[in-house]
């Protein structure tokens, strides 16, 4: 497929790293919010998938001579089929629990960006969310959305509002030299096995800490369903509809943030059972962009939404009818503010002699170009700024 630059209104694209800034968080089960004051009207929302979404399940070339010979039966049935793909043009499908995504995209305001990557070449969750919170290709002490209040505070030749974190932990994405408060409610549920079981799953493939953690929960006497991770970890995404509708409020108030993200934990990692477990995690997600949408009214018109994830998943199937820690993926740019309708891909192809490491999508584009092209249009961030510095 020919390569296509990304596009926003006036924008093109480089390949250099990008900022984004917020100011304060909000939680709920494993789904949190932040949010920021920004210069302008332009709106931007950024969605991390935290886990490794499959861009080849969300995302399906199913045009593609080698993909079903690769994949098997965690290739759904082509467009036109009963539970089939949901047709993008003819060589790329859409999985068939995101027909929100889709009328987005057939109405010009989605946009997907394919086989796509951080810098990093990481397979490790942990290392790779690092890296791809601070923004660059080695690990760094501060954020990306932390360095980014400070830029917008330059901007505005004033202070910026000190940033929040809610919980019992502050993230990367929000540690630096801006100024950073926390604060938990006095009923903020206690951890169970559910946590347990996802840092459990995220661990799993690691050589060293996949191990020792499953040493220390037995300790603990946790079970072996938490060492497994049993159907743990899903109930707490159903959260993310309920507060993508309450971004969409608050970034349409007249007086409210411009800015705001939400990162999603533990759904994407699937390992086991691909099929059946990443239906409700992507249905969950068409659903909730579509809430954030209806909340904003007419400000979904000047808004952009940035969903990524840290890395793709292997092209292969396993052994357990999921897939493995990969490298490049799909992202999309979802709002009114975005020239849709299209997939941007320099697609590489699945063929022979063309996989990463002959296991993973080929990464073409990186992910901070979309980052900072987005930044960019919706907040007047200079393109030339910020860098993974």
């Amino acid at each position: 497929m020919p390569s296509d630059p990304v596009s926003c209104p006036g924008m093109r694209l480089s390949r250099r790293s990008a900022l984004l800034g917020l100011a304060c968080a909000v939680s709920a089960g494993r789904t949190s919010l932040a949010l920021a004051d920004a210069p302008g009207e332009g709106r931007l929302v950024v969605v991390l998938l935290r886990g490794g979404m499959d861009g080849l399940a969300a995302v399906v070339p199913y045009g593609d001579p080698a993909l079903r010979e690769l994949r098997g039966r965690l290739v759904p049935p082509d467009p036109g089929r009963p539970d089939g793909l949901l047709d993008l043009g003819g060589f790329y499908g859409l999985h068939p629990a995101l027909p929100g995504v889709q009328a987005l995209y057939r109405s010009g305001e989605a946009l997907v960006v394919h086989a796509v990557a951080g810098p990093y070449r990481s397979r490790s969750h942990f290392e790779a969310q690092d890296l791809m919170e601070s923004g660059a290709e080695q690990s760094m002490a501060s954020g990306w959305l932390n360095r980014a209040v400070a830029a917008l505070a330059e901007s505005r030749r004033s202070k910026v509002e000190a940033a929040l974190a809610i919980g019992t932990a502050t993230p990367l994405l929000l540690r630096g030299p801006g100024a950073v408060g926390g604060w938990a409610p006095a009923n903020y549920p206690a951890l169970d096995d559910r946590l347990y079981a996802e840092i459990a799953a995220l661990n799993r493939s690691d050589p060293v800490s996949g191990p020792a953690y499953a040493a220390a929960l037995i300790d603990r006497r946790f079970t072996s369903a938490v060492l497994r991770g049993a159907d743990h970890g899903m109930v707490d995404g159903y959260a993310f509809p309920a507060l993508a509708a309450a971004t969409g409020r608050l970034l349409a108030a007249p007086e409210g943030p411009r800015i705001a993200a939400l990162e999603v934990v533990g759904w994407w990692d699937t390992h086991v059972d691909q099929v059946r477990r990443l239906t409700t995690p992507l249905r969950l997600l068409d659903s909730g962009l579509l809430a954030m949408r209806a909340a904003m009214g007419d400000a979904w018109r000047q808004t952009a939404v940035l969903v990524i994830t840290e890395f793709g998943r292997t092209v292969r199937m396993n052994g357990n009818a999921g897939t493995d820690h990969g490298t490049a993926t799909a992202a999309f740019v979802i709002g009114g503010a975005v020239q849709g309708g299209r997939v941007v891909a320099d697609w590489p192809g699945l063929g022979a002699g063309r996989l990463y490491e002959n296991r993973d999508l080929q990464p073409s584009t990186d992910i901070r170009s979309v980052a900072k092209g987005v930044l960019a249009a919706q907040l007047g961030l200079s393109q030339g700024g910020g860098g993974g510095g």
